[in-house]
């Protein structure tokens, strides 16, 4: 049986062209700056999303850390939604590894964040509180796409305010494709992004994180600290420029397959989100549980929640898509 794995786009496996070029990565010893096949990585991709410079980290967490500790210093504060992967799934590691103080926000139903409420958390300037430095977005934040209007004004309103801008685009390429821009449109507005190559773009690990000189030097320094060092990287970096330059413009596919998805299963009774990338959410209440034994049985991985995410990606086509919707009628009839 043949396993249709729909807990997330990070469970894709290389494919045998990127396995190809890995196996003929020019390599060197990333610590001292010499593999080169990393140096590309780093100076392609801060090019296409218009930065002067790039790191490239084992994990997106890694690669968020780095640009809050950037930014910020002990003490300092940063911004943040309530649901944002750096606030609520990266281990807390902002507070813990950099004493800064997250200060997150309810996240709106568009997956903005209210700037009339990020302007009332700002402190003001007074010892007794934290420094407010830094506001943190997310884009796709849970599939859904922050509209570019909406990004010229927070990068105005962080102007206005002395904040810098990070954006955490773990799924940055999903967001461009839905808009039919260049990344870059996307990029222009943010100090810092982190851009994730392992996800929808099917690399098997690895991040880079994108910025100014400066603030990359530091991150350098920081990535050093937390053990992100690595020697003979190349490998590792000759999959990200494969993605990058096969595996973007197929995203479309997967927002397809979640349309689709979402389609079968609303005609199925079941409540469906609006989707807009490669992210299904079902309600499904107390049969959370239920369901992922049932499709497990059918070789069908899922995440028990009420609030049940799927995730399309390179590594499920369509007819498996088909399947899925099955499983689920055939679970609403038992």
């Amino acid at each position: 049986m043949s396993v249709i794995d729909l807990r997330s786009d990070t469970v894709t496996q290389p494919t045998p062209q990127m396995l190809d070029a890995m196996t003929r990565a020019d390599t060197g010893d990333d610590v001292y700056g010499e593999d080169p096949t990393v140096n590309r990585l780093e100076a392609e991709l801060a090019k296409r999303l218009g930065f002067a410079a790039a790191l490239f980290v084992p994990t997106g967490t890694m690669s968020n850390l780095l640009g809050l500790m950037a930014h910020c210093e002990r003490g300092d504060e940063y911004i943040v939604g309530q649901q944002a992967h750096t606030y609520k799934y990266e281990g807390g590691g902002a507070a813990v590894l950099g004493s800064i103080q997250p200060q997150p926000l309810e996240v709106q139903a568009d997956g903005s964040l209210d700037l009339d409420q990020v302007a009332a958390a700002i402190k003001p300037d007074d010892f007794h509180f934290a420094r407010t430095r830094l506001l943190a977005l997310e884009n796709t934040m849970q599939g859904k796409v922050l509209p570019l209007e909406y990004l010229a004004r927070a990068r105005r309103f962080t102007q206005d305010n002395g904040l810098a801008l990070h954006l955490d685009g773990a799924r940055l390429y999903n967001a461009a494709v839905r808009l039919g821009v260049d990344a870059r449109e996307i990029t222009r507005y943010f100090d810092s992004v982190s851009v994730c190559l392992s996800k929808g773009l099917g690399a098997p690990v690895g991040s880079v994180l994108c910025g100014s000189v400066e603030l990359i030097g530091k991150a350098r320094r920081l990535r050093k600290m937390v053990g992100g060092g690595m020697r003979q990287a190349g490998l590792l970096a000759a999959a990200g420029l494969y993605a990058l330059d096969h595996h973007v413009e197929r995203l479309a596919d997967d927002h397809a397959n979640a349309q689709f998805l979402a389609e079968g299963l609303r005609g199925a009774g079941f409540s469906v989100e609006p989707v807009q990338t490669n992210m299904v959410y079902v309600q499904m209440g107390d049969r959370a549980e239920a369901i992922k034994a049932f499709a497990a049985e059918r070789g069908i991985k899922l995440s028990a929640a009420a609030r049940l995410r799927m995730v399309t990606h390179m590594d499920v086509n369509r007819s498996q898509i088909e399947q899925v919707i099955a499983t689920f009628v055939e679970f609403s009839r038992k």
